[in-house]
């Protein structure tokens, strides 16, 4: 059962009529048992393995925050009679103690991930393990929680239940966001009256994420996979189409589903955080990196980047480096090795194969060449002053990233890095520009009408996104006139009932982030 699903629509309906009619002091009971219900339509058996994360995220985080409780009473009691020295020493005796349970759970979890991962890209071949609805989401959420009880960020939740239910909130099981735990309980254990306005919000949330997904996303899926699947006969101005509508397309299908998380999250009084800020406007690909994702990306900064970064180890080599090498390369080597081990694990945590690996390095090389060049940007910018600030400067920036991005996207979808490549080189070396105004975009399982249905669809969602900048479009839309807003609504309602594109049983394709 998939957000854009008949089954999932009547799931939530019933959801959310039972949350609001039960004693309040029961909504977050009804959200686990509704979390757990939703998960199991994914294969019972798979809940053993959110049911052992959650249990060792909670009997660890216990442990922790118990060491922590007999630390700060033994030094309050015996304050008088010891030194500094040996407040020192006391403290670092506890706190290897809860890098114990720390690295036992991490490892038992991350663990888990990668082998249910990456089994099939073991030499002995594929076991034909599934790999389990939200798991790579789930463990990330409940190892950045485990990792802030350790830190001391906050105090353990010994209510495992509670635990549980931010473990397996259901809308973002399946394509985050990754929520932190003391912002979700904020809203996530209160007890919630109706809402008209959450009401209104979480219902133009959900129904702009079904356009996204269903009018664009699996729209252009059929064109994606045309190309992507046969390169041999799709080279050339092919692979710039392909870059071009994947791009589009995944951007629809990701931020269609975090719509749908939040809206849904919202209809019952809970807030999730923004997981994407209108990244295709971004001029950089270090920015682009802040917008897209950004969830994900906070948490390889806080709980990889940083603790890497300035670690007891790095600054070890990085002073023998600086001894040998001078300051310039000092003062990079934290940095530049940080980023290759925190970009090569955003690769894998993608996907086990090749491709993947490289694309997240790519990434890397593309921001830290940036880095590097931006004494010649500042000296290029101090040189012309005025050109920076023109709007055509401004859009070949937007362009720049867009389509270095783009290239750099394509290896999620061709078969493997050779093949990739051999396309990038096609764009150089095969000219069929003219054979893709004959006709060939017709080939591409799309006709005129759906070419025209994505053009003014993707044209509308640019025109919310320029809106945006200057505001939530959502208080604009909901300030305007009420005939205007409603007919607003029914418009978008009525293009995802007429143009969405719809499977067997009126369900759509599955979410393209949710295989990873």
């Amino acid at each position: 059962m998939h957000f854009a699903s008949f089954s999932f629509i009547i799931f939530i309906a019933i959801l959310v009529a039972l949350y609001y009619l039960i004693p309040k002091r029961w909504q977050w009971m009804l959200l686990l048992a509704a979390s757990y219900f939703f998960y199991s339509f994914a294969g019972v058996g798979y809940l053993v393995f959110i049911i052992s994360t959650t249990l060792s995220t909670w009997y660890a985080s216990i442990r922790m925050d118990k060491l922590k409780h007999i630390q700060d009473e033994y030094l309050a009691a015996n304050k008088k009679e010891m030194s500094r020295d040996d407040r020192k020493i006391y403290k670092a005796a506890i706190k290897t103690k809860q890098r114990k349970w720390l690295l036992l759970c991490l490892l038992l979890n991350f663990g888990t991930l990668a082998f249910l991962k990456y089994a099939g890209a073991l030499p002995f071949g594929n076991l034909g393990i599934i790999l389990p609805l939200g798991i790579s989401f789930y463990t990330f959420q409940s190892m950045g929680y485990l990792i802030d009880i350790y830190r001391g960020t906050y105090n353990a939740e010994r209510n495992l239940a509670k635990l549980a239910l931010f473990i397996s909130f259901f809308p973002q099981l399946i394509q985050g966001p990754i929520s932190r735990f003391n912002h979700l309980k904020e809203t996530l254990f209160a007890e919630h009256s109706y809402n008209s306005e959450s009401m209104t919000y979480g219902l133009q949330r959900i129904l702009w994420g079904f356009f996204k997904k269903l009018v664009i996303a699996d729209r252009l899926l059929a064109a994606v996979s045309t190309i992507v699947r046969n390169p041999n006969d799709y080279q050339g101005v092919y692979v710039l189409v392909g870059m071009f509508f994947y791009a589009i397309q995944l951007y629809a299908d990701f931020t269609g589903g975090i719509d749908i998380a939040i809206g849904v999250a919202r209809l019952l009084g809970v807030y999730l955080p923004e997981n994407f800020e209108r990244p295709y406007f971004s001029k950089s690909i270090t920015e682009y990196w802040r917008r897209w994702h950004i969830t994900l990306g906070t948490w390889f900064k806080d709980y990889m980047f940083f603790p890497l970064s300035v670690s007891k180890t790095m600054m070890k080599l990085t002073k023998k480096i600086r001894s040998k090498f001078g300051d310039g390369i000092g003062k990079r080597f934290p940095i530049y090795v940080a980023s290759i081990i925190v970009w090569f694990t955003t690769g894998i945590w993608h996907g086990s194969t090749w491709n993947f690996v490289v694309w997240g390095l790519l990434n890397c090389l593309v921001i830290l060449v940036s880095q590097e060049c931006e004494p010649l940007y500042q000296r290029f910018h101090n040189r012309f002053p005025t050109v920076g600030r023109t709007f055509a400067y401004r859009l070949f920036q937007v362009l720049r990233t867009f389509w270095l991005m783009s290239f750099l996207r394509t290896l999620d979808v061709y078969a493997n890095v050779g093949t990739t490549f051999r396309m990038y080189a096609s764009v150089f070396t095969v000219w069929n520009l003219q054979e893709l105004f004959q006709g060939g975009l017709l080939q591409l399982g799309l006709s005129m009408a759906d070419y025209v249905v994505l053009a003014l669809a993707a044209g509308l969602v640019l025109y919310v996104s320029l809106q945006s900048r200057s505001g939530s479009f959502t208080l604009k839309v909901n300030s305007s006139p009420m005939p205007m807003r409603y007919a607003a609504y029914f418009f978008i309602f009525a293009c995802v009932l007429i143009f969405g594109a719809y499977g067997v049983g009126y369900d759509s394709s599955q979410f393209i982030y949710s295989q990873f």
